[in-house]
């Protein structure tokens, strides 16, 4: 059963989701200011060189380990994201084959809900509020993204409501995708990494599949404008790399 799309999109996005209660207005207001010290210093475009290189062998690792489990296609895929930013990875599931109208996108800043209005078709699906709450029926999704989401949200029992609620609006038979940090940023006190145990912890009896991914942006951003070559021999190096892809489904 496919959600009902009952979002407006466009240049006057509404943002009908309602925050539940116990998300207080200083827990917005601190994820705001998070996030207003990491965006936009010029590290997330595709004229970065790291970055670049980062997002093309995400790709390729993620579409083979789909493919290993029988994807060959993303039509007909219901798709959510929690945590979909300005919509990078929702526009990127359109280019691999997935309907606009099959996508959906939640994230608790109605300013980041607002970009992704602006750059994504206009059939897809978004949402402003708390992802902990998706007002969807149990399985409405065939996979559920989340990207560098959980390394933000520094509240253990926060990160275990997030986990079931993804599981919630989990199909039977989906693929949830994670893609986040296992390590912390000594430099950065706004994030929490979440290693493996953690992870078994957040979805447990589910089958779940790691991968350690991505050259520690410090040294990517500072070999990638040298060497491509020597970038990836060093993205090879495991403990070298921050991040976790991995593929999670239910028992």
């Amino acid at each position: 059963m496919k959600p009902s799309p009952k979002s407006i999109h466009g240049p006057e996005v509404e943002f009908y989701l309602t925050r539940s209660d116990d998300l207080q207005k200083a827990d917005l207001a601190a994820i705001e200011a998070a996030y207003a010290r990491r965006e936009d210093r010029g590290l997330y475009t595709a004229f970065e060189p790291s970055y670049l290189l980062a997002a093309q062998e995400r790709e390729r690792h993620l579409l083979r380990l789909l493919a290993r489990r029988g994807w060959s296609s993303f039509k007909d895929a219901r798709v959510l994201e929690m945590g979909c930013g300005n919509g990078t990875w929702l526009r990127q599931f359109i280019q691999w084959g997935a309907r606009p109208e099959d996508i959906w996108g939640v994230d608790l800043l109605p300013g980041r809900i607002a970009e992704a209005a602006r750059l994504c078709p206009p059939e897809v699906i978004l949402k402003c509020g708390d992802a902990r709450h998706v007002e969807v029926p149990d399985g409405s999704f065939d996979l559920v993204l989340q990207s560098t989401v959980f390394t933000s949200v520094l509240d253990t029992a926060m990160r275990v409501r997030l986990a079931r609620e993804m599981l919630r609006v989990l199909a039977r038979k989906g693929l949830i995708v994670w893609y986040d940090f296992h390590v912390n940023n000594p430099g950065n006190p706004d994030v929490r990494g979440v290693d493996k145990a953690e992870i078994k912890n957040l979805f447990p009896g589910c089958h779940i599949f790691l991968k350690k991914l991505t050259l520690a942006p410090p040294l990517g951003r500072r070999v990638a404008p040298v060497s491509v070559s020597l970038y990836r021999a060093l993205s090879c190096i495991k403990p070298l790399c921050t991040h976790y892809l991995g593929i999670i489904s239910k028992p």
